[in-house]
């Protein structure tokens, strides 16, 4: 007994957990989610639902937009749509426009299920179990349809030129029948409008033709206004660069008046300074000059000192030597010499006298007789002029000894006529103009 109720707890501890894991993982699987852009459809059970105008109505099905929900098993189905948005390639045939033209009209249209319930609910019972293609050909032949049920009411050009109001136009009149389906059209774009017959091209011909004529004439005017405007430029360039040429002739102008006047300043501070050094150095090479012609001065007058010492020297040396010599010389020679004279004299006296004597007597002669003034100025001049040379014939007899007594009586008055003025010279100045000395 012990035995068995071990039994039963062992198997009770292991089959507990792995029963309620099965439940665990059976709850899980039946339980489904959708993202915020897919709709969950619930169905097999009846629920109780408010409308739109607040009445509650019994619906086989439940709806869960972006969420999750779960699932009883074999009383419930699971079903999902798309939120996402659809693109339609729209393209008709030939269509006839309100003037009679046909015409190809290319369009896209922006197609999704509306996210509010009542649409949803719509949708779910259209579309269910339908795929996303089978979705678009539905939403695509109702766009077309109103998209030709436009192009009739409208000409050419108005849908050429309103293309905006064009699809304006199809979103308004297709958006009822859109609803109904729980479907909205998110955009309409008309992409091309052609034609098979040449219209448009016709159409657009003489739209062509002005808009090349005034691109033509836009493209003369603006080359003639960009030739003005370049003239312009490059007359304003011009007169920018002549007044920068200016503005820096000017400033190069002032800058060497500037510098001339600052040049001058410097030169005539330079010449003062060069002048009064010039002064200066001529003042201290005078003053060195004066000093120099001081010392030449003094050292000639020291000269001068010596050489009147020397010729005083010299002078008493002569007188003393010379002098005495002479003087007894002179006595002697002056005593033979005055005997000699004395006798030449008488004797010249005595022939020029006779000869005066001889003369006159001649004069008289001639005056008695009546002679002219002249033959007496002759016989005069006659007379007289050989009783000088008697005295110099008397003279020549002077021997050698009297030439010397002469010299030796004349060396004193020749000595004292040198030294006598160089006893009265305050200075001397010597002066040499050669490396010689001379």
């Amino acid at each position: 007994m012990f035995g068995f109720n071990v039994l039963v707890t062992v198997l009770v501890f292991f089959l507990v957990p792995i029963v309620f894991f099965i439940l665990i993982l059976a709850v899980a699987k039946r339980y489904r989610k959708v993202g915020p852009n897919q709709v969950m459809v619930i169905s097999g059970r009846r629920h109780r639902m408010k409308t739109a105008d607040g009445r509650t109505e019994v619906s086989g099905y439940r709806i869960r937009q972006g969420g999750g929900a779960f699932i009883f098993p074999l009383l419930e189905r699971v079903d999902a749509l798309s939120l996402e948005v659809m693109t339609l390639d729209i393209t008709t045939p030939e269509v006839y426009t309100k003037p009679g033209v046909p015409i190809v009209v290319d369009g896209v249209a922006q197609v999704k299920i509306k996210g509010d319930e009542a649409s949803v609910r719509t949708a779910a019972e259209q579309f269910l179990g339908k795929t996303v293609e089978e979705i678009k050909q539905i939403a695509l032949q109702t766009v077309e349809g109103h998209l030709r049920a436009i192009v009739g009411t409208m000409s050419v050009e108005e849908i050429y030129r309103n293309r905006d109001q064009f699809a304006s136009s199809v979103q308004e009149v297709a958006v009822s029948d859109m609803a109904n389906m729980g479907l909205q059209i998110v955009s309409f774009t008309l992409k091309d409008i052609r034609d098979s017959h040449g219209y448009l091209e016709a159409l657009g011909k003489p739209r062509t033709a002005e808009v090349k004529r005034d691109a033509v004439i836009a493209q003369a005017e603006a080359d003639r206004d960009a030739a003005i405007k370049s003239a312009q430029a490059r007359q304003a360039g011009e007169i920018a660069k002549f007044e920068a040429e200016t503005r820096i002739a000017e400033a190069q102008r002032d800058y060497q008046m500037k510098k001339a006047d600052y040049d001058a300043a410097v030169n005539l501070k330079r010449a003062d300074a060069d002048l009064a050094y010039d002064i200066q150095k001529n003042k201290t090479s005078q003053s060195l000059k004066r000093e120099e012609i001081q010392i030449a001065i003094v050292e000639k007058e020291q000269q001068v000192l010596v050489q009147e010492k020397e010729i005083q020297r010299r002078e008493k040396e002569l007188e003393a030597t010379v002098k005495r010599q002479a003087d007894a010389e002179r006595y002697r020679v002056e005593t033979e010499a005055a005997a000699q004279r004395a006798r030449s004299e008488q004797v010249a006296r005595g022939e020029a006298e006779a000869l005066r004597q001889k003369g006159q007597a001649q004069a008289d002669v001639i005056r008695a007789t009546g002679g002219s003034e002249s033959e007496i100025i002759a016989l005069k001049g006659a007379a007289e002029a050989e009783a000088m040379r008697k005295k110099a014939d008397s003279w020549k007899e002077y021997n050698q000894a009297a030439v010397l007594q002469l010299l030796i009586t004349a060396l004193p008055d020749i000595a004292k006529a040198v030294t006598e003025p160089l006893s009265k010279t305050d200075r001397i100045t010597l002066v040499s103009t050669g490396a010689d000395g001379t």
